[in-house]
């Protein structure tokens, strides 16, 4: 029988028994301030990345437009520097103040999703009347900033019956009906993109927090009937579907765009052909810095360049899902796990679009396409995850250590 006392030398063993990268790679993920870390560089890569994308895919269409190369990517790095400190703020609030939001967040972006049927104050864009007015050039799409409010009010709600969970009704109501409220004002604007988002995460959620399986299967079918129904009922949609299933029959119509982003993917070889130097920019393909901006980065920054993108969202879901597991709050657990549904449901629905395996739907990429509405609500994301990061055992400590002065001369920040 093994005593307690002999369990650091085991695993003092294990670690002698690993090979060096293995035991190094080891060391780091146990670090208390990983998740922080991976997070935190992930995000700022694709920002950076993302910026660099939009100068480049949109410096045509800008020029077209505005006569300055330029005026497309100087409005989003207005947004980035806006969205920026709103992240920052958030990373120093506590869940407490997230909690006392939730409510507020909710009610505010039904608030703007109702005045979006308001003539005059719903602006119609691609067919979707989903952007509100508020004066001059200044518009917003509601129905970003319904995503992260949608999230904070279930963190919120099933951290209050954390141990009323296993009663089916407690996992349904009024979440399911409230969720079903948000997604039907979105399904309204016709946007059914960022309904399937939200969607993803009333399932995901409903999955994370322990649903029996034939309640999870039976909230999928359901769900999925619904959405069966209004692509059925819109020509527009149904001709999304007959281009997802062979974009190749009609190149010069209905498939021109799948048409454009799979030569724009296919001629950008191992390395691309250069930052700048796309040529289906030029008018070929449409929404090339918005939906599309991964068609571009396949094409001039190629394969490496595309793997590298898939590799930092991959990053980002593994410090969301890290983040997650290694708190022991509920309203962090929840939070955290569906800020993570949610961006990766939303990156998947974008990219499977993009290669073909999807069907278009017209959602941005995080962090990377061209908008306001869509970048900062995901940055104030980001920054919760940060914050939650921060709560993770030992955290707070290796927060302090770093904090401490690294030389002997410098002054203590210890008052007597």
């Amino acid at each position: 029988m093994t005593s307690i006392a002999d369990q650091p030398d085991q695993k003092q063993d294990r670690n002698t028994s690993e090979r060096p990268w293995v035991a190094a790679i080891r060391e780091v993920l146990d670090r208390p301030l990983t998740s922080y870390h991976i997070l935190l560089g992930a995000t700022g890569l694709l920002l950076v990345l993302g910026l660099l994308m939009v100068l480049s895919a949109s410096s045509v269409l800008s020029l077209r437009a505005n006569g300055n190369s330029y005026t497309i990517f100087v409005r989003q790095l207005i947004w980035v520097g806006v969205g920026l400190p709103m992240a920052y703020v958030a990373s120093r609030m506590t869940p407490r103040h997230f909690r006392m939001l939730a409510y507020v967040a909710l009610l505010g972006s039904v608030f703007l999703l109702v005045l979006t049927y308001i003539p005059g104050l719903g602006v119609g864009v691609n067919g979707n009347t989903n952007w509100l007015n508020l004066g001059g050039p200044l518009q917003i799409q509601p129905s970003e900033f319904a995503k992260l409010a949608l999230v904070m009010w279930c963190a919120d709600l099933y951290a209050r019956k954390e141990k009323l969970l296993t009663q089916w009704k407690h996992l349904l109501v009024p979440m399911v009906p409230v969720c079903g409220l948000v997604i039907a004002l979105v399904v309204g604007q016709r946007d059914l993109g960022t309904a399937l988002v939200l969607m993803a995460v009333m399932i995901g959620l409903i999955w994370i927090v322990g649903a029996p399986t034939r309640l999870f299967v039976a909230t999928i079918v359901v769900v999925g009937t619904i959405a069966s129904y209004f692509v059925i009922t819109a020509k527009h949609r149904m001709d999304r579907i007959s281009s997802f299933w062979d974009p190749f029959n009609d190149p010069s119509g209905i498939g021109w765009q799948a048409y454009h982003s799979f030569y724009a993917l296919s001629t950008g070889g191992w390395w691309g052909v250069g930052i700048g130097n796309s040529r289906q920019k030029w008018g070929n393909l449409p929404e090339a810095h918005t939906d599309f901006i991964f068609s571009v980065i396949g094409e001039e920054l190629g394969l490496v360049g595309s793997l590298t993108v898939l590799a930092l969202f991959l990053t980002l879901a593994y410090a969301g899902v890290r983040i997650a597991t290694r708190n022991t709050e509920p309203f962090v657990r929840y939070a955290a796990a569906g800020i993570t549904i949610w961006i990766m449901a939303q990156t998947l629905v974008n990219l499977g679009a993009v290669i073909g395996l999807l069907p278009i739907v017209g959602i941005p990429l995080p962090l990377l396409s061209y908008g306001g509405s869509a970048l900062l609500p995901t940055l104030i994301a980001i920054g919760m995850l940060l914050s939650f990061a921060k709560a993770e055992p030992g955290a707070q400590a290796a927060l302090k250590e770093t904090r401490r002065p690294r030389f002997g001369w410098l002054p203590s920040r210890r008052t007597p």
